[in-house]
């Protein structure tokens, strides 16, 4: 089901999710070519929730493969569940069963774990398949999964080669930890995410966070645009915006000053060292909040 961008765009809305037209299209075009979208950008702009969305406007399941360093194959595809066959094992001993007979029982897929690209292959309509943080796993298992995205089938030697049924629409997410294959990229639509300017910060805020008193809310987007540029190790996206400003909403602040900016830095900062940068240009950052919260 390909929906239309004005339904995608409301779905975004609805969401409280700020989208501009490039987004939308891109959306609206994975569905359309039925092809992946590589979705890159910052941590915490937004990239996973696109995932949500587009599974919501096909009105299907979202799948969920979180990459890490070291991910290989069997744990995104499938395992054998060996805690089972062994009990089965145990179980027909006295079965009067050949060897064969109990191999082909205990391989078969009554006894398979199922892991995120195999779901999203047997699934029983096209789900949407999330490929988070894809620049964490090696170059090894990228070419795998080019493999996969080319195919969309597998061999288990057991069991013989499962084909999808249904293709999975997906989404690959990148955080550009370390730069990706051409390969990779020539085969998907590509989206980049870039932090929010203030006035788009400041709606996503009023959206997410209605309580939040007007002026809070303006100093908090214009510090937020303050400290991203300094040179941080980890900087701050929309998700530690929202957070702050929930947490000082549910405190029942109406205003920054800096000694509640202080005291609440870790919920925006999550490094030592750019903690200890900030809390040093904190009388600076505060005068800038002043100004700019007036003009903005």
């Amino acid at each position: 089901m390909t929906s239309s961008r004005e339904q995608i765009g409301e779905l975004l809305a609805a969401r409280g999710y700020i989208a501009e037209e490039q987004i939308v299209m891109s959306i609206y075009l994975a569905q359309l070519l039925q092809k992946p979208l590589l979705i890159e950008g910052p941590a915490g702009v937004g990239k996973t929730e696109i995932a949500k969305v587009m599974a919501t406007a096909m009105e299907t399941d979202l799948i969920r493969l979180q990459c890490y360093e070291g991910l290989d194959a069997a744990h995104a595809l499938y395992e054998w569940n060996y805690q089972r066959q062994l009990l089965q094992i145990k179980l027909e001993e006295q079965s009067g069963k050949t060897l064969a007979e109990k191999e082909q029982g205990i391989f078969s897929e009554d006894f398979l774990l199922k892991r995120p690209l195999l779901q999203a292959i047997t699934h029983h309509q096209a789900p949407v398949l999330l490929i988070d943080e894809v620049d964490r796993a090696d170059e090894e298992f990228e070419s795998f999964l080019l493999e996969v995205l080319s195919d969309w089938q597998i061999t288990i030697p057991e069991i013989g080669t499962i084909k999808a049924t249904h293709v999975p629409q997906v989404i690959l997410t990148s955080n550009r930890v370390r730069e990706l294959s051409e390969a990779l990229r020539r085969r998907c639509l590509y989206l980049y995410i870039d932090y929010p300017d203030f006035a788009k910060e400041l709606e996503i805020v009023q959206r997410k966070v209605p309580a939040a008193n007007e002026q809070l809310a303006r100093e908090i987007c214009v510090f937020m645009q303050e400290v991203r540029k300094m040179r941080l190790e980890k900087v701050p996206g929309v998700a530690e915006t929202l957070d702050w400003a929930t947490a000082l909403t549910e405190m029942h602040f109406d205003h920054l000053e800096p000694a509640l900016i202080e005291s609440t830095l870790g919920v925006v900062l999550k490094d030592w060292k750019d903690m200890r940068q900030a809390q040093d240009s904190l009388q600076e950052l505060w005068d800038r909040v002043g100004v700019q919260a007036k003009i903005g």
